[in-house]
C-alpha cells in the first residue's frame, strides 16, 4: 500500500460518505445557507435603500432649513428696519416735545423777568418819590421857618385844593 495512490475500498468508502454528506448538505444545508444568504442581501438592500431615503431627506431638510434661515434673515432685516424707523420717529417727537418744553420754559422765564423788571421799576419809582417827597418836606420846612410863610403857603394849598373840588 502506498501513501500515494490509495485503494480502491478506500476510495469507494470515501466517495461514498462524500455523496452521502453532499446529499444531506444538499438537502438540509445549502437551502438553509442560500436562505441566509438571501436573507443578508435583502437586508443589506433595505439598509442600501433606507439609507438612500435618508440622505434625501437629510438634503430635503438641509433645503428647507436655508430656505428658513433665509425667511428669518430676511425678517429681521425687515424687523430691523422698522425698528429703526421707530427708533428715529420716537427721536423726533421726542426732539420735538423738548424744543417745545424749552421754548415754554424761556417764555416764562422771560415773562417773569419783564414781571420782575417792572416790579423793579415801580419800586425805583417809589423810593424815588418818597426821596422827593422828602426832599421837597426838607425845602419846605427851611422855607417855611417862619409862620407867615407857613400860613401863606396853607392858604395858597387850600385855594388849589378848593379849585380842584369845584371843576
Amino acid at each position: 500500500m502506498s501513501l500515494l495512490v490509495p485503494d480502491t475500498g478506500l476510495l469507494f468508502w470515501m466517495l461514498l460518505s462524500f455523496g452521502i454528506v453532499f446529499v444531506v448538505l444538499a438537502k438540509y444545508g445549502f437551502p438553509a445557507i442560500i436562505k441566509m444568504v438571501e436573507g443578508r442581501k435583502t437586508y443589506i438592500d433595505k439598509s442600501l435603500n433606507a439609507a438612500k431615503k435618508a440622505n434625501e431627506q437629510l438634503s430635503e431638510l438641509s433645503a428647507k432649513s436655508q430656505t428658513i434661515v433665509a425667511e428669518a434673515n430676511k425678517e429681521q432685516g425687515r424687523i430691523l428696519k422698522v425698528a429703526m424707523q421707530e427708533r428715529d420717529k420716537i427721536i423726533a417727537r421726542a426732539s420735538e416735545q423738548a424744543e417745545i418744553a424749552a421754548q415754554k420754559e424761556l417764555d416764562e422765564v422771560k415773562e417773569k423777568i419783564k414781571l420782575e423788571k417792572e416790579e423793579a421799576i415801580r419800586d425805583i419809582r417809589r423810593q424815588v418819590a418818597n426821596l422827593s417827597v422828602e426832599i421837597a418836606e426838607k425845602i419846605i420846612r427851611k422855607k417855611l421857618k417862619e409862620s407867615d410863610d407857613q400860613m401863606e403857603m396853607i392858604d395858597r394849598m387850600l385855594d388849589e385844593v378848593l379849585s380842584k373840588d369845584k371843576n
